[in-house]
């Protein structure tokens, strides 16, 4: 999940994981699809950690149904 209010287009998301994000036309953020692929859970949570605004979140679909 990527928090557009919180995204202030830094990019570090779609420069480290171009196979989860791209860049809207004002260089915003924009996830890619709405499930992350097993082989790919590491890599999102690289974005996440390099993040400077804290926009983005891994939401594991055990935790969405406890929610």
């Amino acid at each position: 999940m990527l928090d557009r209010e919180r995204c202030t287009g830094h990019g570090r998301c779609y420069t480290l994981v171009p196979e989860l994000f791209e860049s809207d036309d004002d260089g915003y953020g924009v996830v890619i699809g709405a499930d992350v692929p097993n082989d790919l859970e590491d890599r999102a949570r690289t974005a996440v950690a390099n993040c400077p605004e804290d926009a983005i979140s891994v939401i594991r679909d055990d935790e969405e149904a406890r929610s």
